[in-house]
């Protein structure tokens, strides 16, 4: 039976179950609206680290091994790692996975990674070639401060498009169990550039590939938005959010009663003086494993739409003068009936 479909989507036969999921978040994400739904809260964003880079996996490490002993198992019992930050060479995932005896796959897509390894995961275990394995994504606003734009230091101005990077790592063990919620359908996006050059709007620059996953998993499954109970994008912020709104209605898509953003929701948008809202590939990761899954698990949401989006920037393409390619990878969860 084929189990790929339409243009862009495979449809998982066998329904892997999401069996544990795990996030922990800074002091800042743990003040917002959603801080009663994190598994766990620094108090110090550099978790007793020398660094925020070894922070980053420290906090990676953390949300990983508590992942997997939450449901009872051990590193030998999980077959892989899908994971991925935003540093150079996935340098937090990597150093994060090094005292696993596990098997790493490191896959980058900005903040869609969350996505991207749990598409991964699911297939892997939906295919049989293992029986569990971690989706995990993780992101520091100091440790992407210093690598994509300066240090925090040097007190440079935030632009008002810009958004906050989250401070956190949010992970999800995949297995054959029923009574939890499963994965259905992947839709691996494309990369979309509209040309928008400004660092500071990555919601404007990823906005385009959101609407284009959408609109092809809506085609590709037959499925309509009435058929959701929450579509969520990963960190488009306002600007994004209202851009991918106003373009799916162009497509006859209406969406605004079911859609939410992780980056907006994560903070308190005005009081926390975020600007735009939350980024980061930790965003979708953190609110997905915590507040998303919990909807799952009370069957308050009985099918979700993940969509987590990644600006494929890096410092070297913006000071060159190039535009911000955007990708968006779409999962579809649905609660055990």
């Amino acid at each position: 039976m084929k189990n790929h479909i339409g243009k862009q989507t495979i449809i998982l036969r066998n329904k892997p179950s999401i069996i544990s999921t795990y996030s922990t978040v800074g002091p800042k994400e743990g003040e917002g609206p959603l801080g009663r739904y994190f598994h766990s809260i620094l108090s110090d964003d550099m978790d007793g680290q020398m660094s925020f880079e070894m922070a980053e996996s420290h906090i990676s490490h953390t949300t990983i091994m508590k992942c997997i002993h939450k449901i009872g198992l051990e590193d030998k019992d999980i077959d892989y790692i899908c994971g991925g930050d935003l540093l150079n060479q996935l340098t937090a995932t990597t150093f994060a996975s090094r005292d696993f005896d596990i098997p790493l796959i490191g896959l980058y897509g900005a903040c869609s990674t969350m996505a991207l390894a749990l598409a991964v995961a699911s297939i892997l275990i939906d295919g049989g070639y293992g029986s569990y394995a971690i989706a995990e994504a993780s992101s520091h606003f100091s440790s992407a401060e210093r690598q994509f734009r300066a240090p925090l230091e040097m007190g440079g101005q935030r632009s008002p498009t810009s958004q906050w990077t989250v401070t956190g790592s949010g992970a999800m063990l995949l297995g054959m169990r029923i009574g939890f919620p499963r994965v259905t359908h992947v839709t691996f996006g494309q990369v979309k550039d509209f040309g928008e050059k400004d660092p500071t709007n990555m919601g404007g620059a990823m906005a385009p590939a959101a609407v284009h996953t959408i609109k092809t998993h809506f085609e590709d499954t037959g499925f309509r938005p009435k058929d959701y109970d929450i579509i969520a994008t990963g960190d488009l912020g306002i600007v994004g959010k209202k851009l991918t709104e106003e373009m799916l209605l162009d497509f006859g898509y209406d969406v605004r009663d079911i859609y939410m953003d992780c980056g907006e929701c994560i903070f308190n948008i005005e009081e926390q003086k975020v600007n735009c809202g939350g980024s980061g590939a930790g965003c979708s990761a953190v609110v997905a494993s915590s507040y998303l899954y919990e909807k799952l698990i009370n069957k308050t949401a009985k099918r979700i739409l993940l969509v987590s989006t990644g600006a494929l920037l890096s410092t070297t393409s913006a000071q060159q003068g190039e535009s911000i390619p955007g990708i968006a990878h779409a999962i579809t969860i649905e609660s055990e009936e």
